[in-house]
């Protein structure tokens, strides 16, 4: 979306509260989240993300092994600072009930802080009705609006299966669902071309 948006020339601001797992080598040529984002929004990479963390851990965790504080006011005062005259993406950090401080600060509380609306991102296969349900669940629990599902990577024949996940997403989540098909690259035109198939200017409201 981030890519698709910069490609249309609309000014992005993408946003990432934390990055972990820095030390690892990147996985097929993917760079770590916030590089991407930044690539894909023509930013900094420090400018995305204010904390990132070698160790591929939970945030609460890889802040504490640091002795690192993450603070949610730095965090808001960042996406907030991006979405000056842009349209901010945001990408969250493993899930809604991830927690972000020792103390119990969730993703979810920073995503009603800064009153986003929510896209989530599932698998297709066995096990996604029930993560994706939970999801949905605990967002609008919290007052979040969900814009939509994207089901990725989608494959180009799908099984009776991953259609099925699809149509009961649908049904029992009453949300609109999207596929996306895998990617091809991780380069900002790549990603550009996949997004633009998405049909994110609906979501985004």
């Amino acid at each position: 979306m981030a890519a698709a948006l910069h490609a249309a020339g609309t000014p992005v601001g993408a946003f990432k509260p934390v990055v972990t797992g820095t030390d690892d080598e990147p996985e097929d040529g993917k760079p770590a989240d916030h590089e991407l984002l930044a690539a894909c929004a023509g930013m900094e990479p420090q400018d995305v993300a204010p904390y990132t963390f070698g160790p591929a851990v939970s945030p609460h965790l890889a802040a504490e092994l640091d002795e690192v504080a993450i603070e949610p006011e730095v965090l808001i005062a960042t996406a907030r600072r991006n979405a000056e005259g842009r349209t901010l993406i945001a990408e969250g950090v493993g899930g809604l009930l991830v927690p972000l401080t020792l103390d119990g600060y969730l993703v979810r509380d920073l995503v009603v802080a800064l009153e986003l609306r929510v896209v989530v991102v599932a698998r297709p296969g066995l096990g996604t009705i029930n993560h994706t349900l939970l999801t949905l669940e605990a967002a609008r629990a919290a007052g979040l609006y969900v814009a939509a599902v994207v089901v990725t990577p989608w494959p180009a024949d799908p099984s009776q299966m991953q259609r099925s996940n699809v149509n009961t997403i649908v049904a029992l989540g009453d949300v609109e669902v999207a596929t996306l098909a895998p990617l091809p690259g991780f380069s900002p035109d790549e990603l550009a071309r996949a997004g633009a198939g998405l049909p994110y200017d609906r979501w985004l409201g």
